[in-house]
């Protein structure tokens, strides 16, 4: 049942939408993200798999229905009526005064406790100087020498073994994330130009990076509902720009897939991947700001901060 005792800690809403206002809305962001969940529940369905965008479900552990239900912005509320509460009528929602809102004393220990490391780690990227020169080498290093080839089943590599492990051996290695340098072959960690490890994520994630760039639709989801949808959908639409750039420049033959292959191996390839990277950086630099901002307000406005 929807509290309606008056809260100490009312996270601030400037903006009440009406009943048809959100629920607008609410359609609205159903079809846009339907377009990704439609066809993966599909493809579930004939136990197919595509390498680039069934990704965004497999990796990250927030499911198609979380990601297709509506939530309001950090700054909206809702007018209060029997639609609403349907749909808003649990913690951290709170009907006061005929409007609904989120309460921020909804927020338990351990949980301000993660968003304080989530703005620990993106204010830190955030500060970091970006690196652009990584040119998708983090792909090729986990396939060198033959092993584990992923997607070996449904997409072969589209250059000869000897020549990706040539690439690897030739080019600078520089990933400075550690969930990708954690499924590099073990004989290509050595070439990393940082060894990495969970205890330093802090000290090397930066912006230029597609992974961490990637991840600001972990960190959305990770404090949802208080992001609001409009937020958590442009992290996940960054996130799929990402996610094919990055198989794109990968060892990986997907054209079957309609996939043009991005080709680092040659100077025009290495080009056309850094202007990307850098275009889509920019995009998460902004992402990363205001998930950076709600985060820092909602923690201030939180008991115990």
């Amino acid at each position: 049942m929807l509290d309606t005792a008056a809260p100490s800690a009312i996270a601030a809403a400037t903006s009440v939408l009406t009943t048809s206002e959100w629920q607008q809305r609410a359609t609205q962001h159903r079809e846009r993200v339907q377009r990704y969940t439609q066809s993966h529940r599909a493809r579930q369905s004939r136990r197919e798999s595509h390498p680039v965008y069934d990704f965004l479900f497999q990796y990250y552990p927030y499911s198609a229905a979380k990601l297709e239900a509506w939530h309001p912005a950090p700054h909206e509320a809702l007018e209060d009526s029997q639609q609403a509460r349907a749909c808003f009528g649990s913690a951290p929602y709170r009907a006061v005064d005929g409007v609904i809102t989120r309460d921020a004393d909804a927020l338990s220990t351990v949980v301000r406790q993660r968003f304080s490391d989530v703005l620990r780690l993106l204010t830190a990227t955030h500060d970091r100087a970006p690196n652009f020169a990584c040119f998708g080498m983090h792909e090729w290093a986990m396939v060198y020498g033959g092993h584990e080839v992923r997607h070996a089943e449904i997409a072969p590599l589209r250059l000869a073994q000897q020549e990706v492990d040539a690439l690897v051996s030739s080019h600078p290695v520089a990933c400075s994330h550690f969930d990708a340098f954690r499924f590099f072959a073990p004989d290509a960690q050595p070439m990393n130009r940082v060894q990495l490890n969970r205890s330093t994520v802090y000290e090397h994630e930066q912006p230029g990076c597609i992974h961490a760039n990637m991840d600001l639709y972990r960190w959305a989801y990770t404090c949802m509902p208080w992001i609001g949808s409009e937020v958590l959908w442009q992290c996940f639409a960054l996130a799929a720009e990402l996610r094919l750039l990055d198989m794109q420049a990968s060892p990986y033959d997907l054209r079957a897939f309609g996939c043009t292959p991005v080709r680092v191996e040659t100077a025009e390839g290495r080009d056309e991947y850094q202007r990307r990277q850098r275009e889509l950086s920019a995009r998460a630099s902004v992402l990363r700001q205001e998930l950076i901002d709600v985060i820092r307000g909602l923690l201030v406005v939180s008991r115990g901060e």
